[in-house]
């Protein structure tokens, strides 16, 4: 007989070996969640707990990889990267300046790269070191690794957008399943969760990007009406207003480095949070000053953001010819949707107060789950229908921009439409491919190029060329151009210039499977590295305080303790830095004891013999209970 042993409170999750989990790759936080056997759906907790991992990458001066909390207190963390998914430096200039830490100089037309210590590092790789984070809390979960996955998306991420996040899942040796739209999972959730129908728009307004869409729910059936939204607007904007708030308030115009712009930002989202429940808060920025921050003033600076989210919802309801009246629910997603003015502003444009009954930060998660196993074979009778968020065609002469997909239409979807020679004896024609709502190429963004050989001399107009835009159920996009007389035909998979190459990605994977036991290695040592050198700080913390209380000679064996700690961290070997710490934690107990008792008689002073022994039997009581 075989025994399963778990630790005492936890249950063990029993699941299939081809479990397919959901994904909320997020801009401030990324959860997994997955949908047991009984059919609920979990949200699945680190080893503290927590179900948010902060989408925070930071690289050590050793190469050592840090994602999430832990990340979050490098100098250097990276934030907020799923904001340059896709895009080219070009788009992002105008953010740059904002971004708490450097861009790496213009080699090429591709994605935006960032500059590390000395390396050039791509958005796509920063996320899959977040994937791999959440692949790892699912494998720790289930007891096996887990390859399959869904994973959401804005809505209004583009082609290039879509194509860098399936590339990152790639890295980090997850096989996706279905790009799914945010605000379509939230609904997803939310409709099961509550046997909803009807007309509902989904508010979804994350860290660093804004969607907005209209949904009908139908006996199971969810179809997308249509969507909007702002790809550059979101939760971080928000940041950085009240950043600019607090640097005027303090009078401060120096220029700022990166590291103290990834510290003033880190303060200001500390104030916004408090915010959502204070009217002011006195806050302290090192080097700038301390001052008070109230929400009047917050939801001032913010008010032309939150008016922007609130045009792209009226624009959703003029593109479905819905009025505001007939909308059932608004959805409430993301984590900034906690902000009052938010709740207050939607509540006033839709004429009902939103609905925040789940929480809004798990309920995409949770939706990526359901159609995650739905999708990999479990038992859901529910149908989802998504839409493109812009429109796709090609250029014709002049520059135009001739739509072949317009946006809002329902995918997966496959369109075809005609188009001729423009000179006589046209023997080739290039096939330019865009995606946007302007009417000039030159305007939109070019996908991709391709030419179409063999078309047999005649006169312009006579030929008829057939071109095909077929679009997946993850929105990526495949055109095929074929000559009608001749039926030549040349076709082309939608790969953006700023995805990943092949054989980049090719050279990636093969270089993590190699390195893989080194890397491990050196992680590990990096952790130690980071804890005694936490753990050396507190003690002097502690000395500059309190040193008076013990002698002289004790303080001295305490820093010559340090010493050891501090020579072992500049070498290799992991274990004698865990015991050096150790043996400094061990030797600090005394010092220790005698901060705790200092500080039981500040917090006695004045008291009665009597008051002090009923403190001191509450805390016996206390203890016995946990005990």
């Amino acid at each position: 007989m075989l025994l399963e042993i778990h630790e005492p409170g936890q249950t063990p999750i029993h699941h299939a070996q081809d479990i397919a989990i959901g994904i909320d790759l997020g801009t401030t936080n990324s959860l997994v969640a997955f949908v047991a056997e009984d059919g609920a759906v979990q949200v699945l907790n680190d080893e503290d707990g927590g179900t948010l991992l902060p989408s925070v990458v930071a690289y050590a001066a050793d190469g050592a990889v840090q994602v999430g909390r832990v990340a979050v207190r490098h100098p250097q963390a990276i934030h907020s990267v799923k904001r340059l998914m896709g895009r080219g430096i070009a788009d992002v200039k105008t953010l740059g300046e904002a971004l708490p830490y450097a861009l790496a100089e213009e080699k090429s037309a591709g994605m935006a790269m960032l500059e590390v210590d000395g390396r050039r590092i791509s958005p796509v790789e920063i996320s899959a070191e977040i994937l791999k984070a959440l692949k790892a809390r699912a494998a720790a979960a289930f007891g096996h690794d887990v390859t399959q996955a869904v994973i959401t998306v804005p809505a209004y991420f583009d082609d290039a957008a879509r194509q860098a996040t399936k590339d990152a899942a790639q890295l980090a040796g997850l096989e996706v399943l279905r790009l799914v739209n945010e605000p379509t999972a939230a609904a997803l959730a939310y409709g099961l969760d509550n046997a909803s129908e009807g007309l509902y728009a989904v508010y979804d307004l994350g860290g660093g990007t804004f969607d907005i869409s209209l949904l009908k729910m139908e006996k199971g059936v969810f179809r997308v009406l249509s969507a909007g939204g702002d790809a550059q607007l979101g939760g971080d904007d928000f940041d950085h207003m009240l950043a600019e708030l607090m640097l005027k308030k303090a009078g401060y115009s120096e220029e700022l480095s990166a590291a103290q712009a990834g510290m003033l930002l880190q303060q200001a989202r500390n104030v916004k949070e408090q915010l959502t429940d204070k009217d002011e808060v006195l806050t302290s920025v090192p080097l700038i000053g301390e001052f008070i921050i109230t929400r009047n003033e917050f939801e001032n600076a913010i008010k032309p953001l939150v008016n922007k989210t609130i045009k792209a919802f009226n624009q959703v309801l003029v593109d479905a010819e819905i009025e505001p009246e007939d909308v059932k629910g608004v959805v409430m997603v993301g984590g900034s949707t906690r902000v009052p003015i938010v709740q207050q502003m939607v509540a006033a444009f839709i004429g009902k107060q939103p609905l925040n009954n789940l929480n809004p930060d798990e309920v995409v998660a949770q939706g990526a789950a359901i159609q995650a196993s739905a999708l990999a074979g479990g038992s859901n009778d529910t149908l989802l229908l998504d839409v493109t968020p812009l429109s796709l065609g090609v250029e014709t002469y002049g520059g135009l921009m001739e739509v072949i997909i317009p946006r809002n239409s329902a995918i997966p979807c496959s369109v075809a439409q005609e188009f001729t020679t423009q000179a006589d004896n046209q023997t080739g024609m290039q096939v330019h491919i865009v995606q946007g709502e302007r009417e000039m190429v030159d305007l939109c963004r070019s996908l991709a190029r391709f030419e179409l050989k063999g078309i047999p001399p005649m006169p312009a107009g006579k030929a008829v060329i057939a071109v095909t835009f077929t679009i997946d159920a993850d929105g990526l996009l495949t055109v095929s151009a074929m000559e009608k007389t001749t039926a030549i035909i040349q076709e082309i998979t939608v790969k953006p210039s700023y995805g990943l190459a092949p054989e980049a990605m090719e050279r990636m994977l093969m270089e993590s499977m190699e390195h893989a036991q080194e890397d491990i290695t050196r992680r590990l040592l990096a952790e130690s590295r980071i804890e005694a050198e936490q753990g050396v700080a507190a003690v002097r913390r502690a000395l500059e305080v309190d040193g008076a209380l013990i002698s002289s000679d004790y303080c001295d064996r305490i820093e010559a303790q340090i010493a050891s700690l501090l020579q072992a961290s500049e070498g290799e070997d992991r274990d004698a830095i865990d015991l050096s710490a150790a043996a400094l934690n061990e030797l600090c107990a005394e010092f220790a004891e005698a901060r705790m008792n200092k500080a039981l008689g500040v917090a006695l002073q004045g008291s009665s013999v009597q008051e002090v022994e009923q403190r001191l039997a509450a805390i016996e009581a206390k203890k016995a209970s946990q005990n």
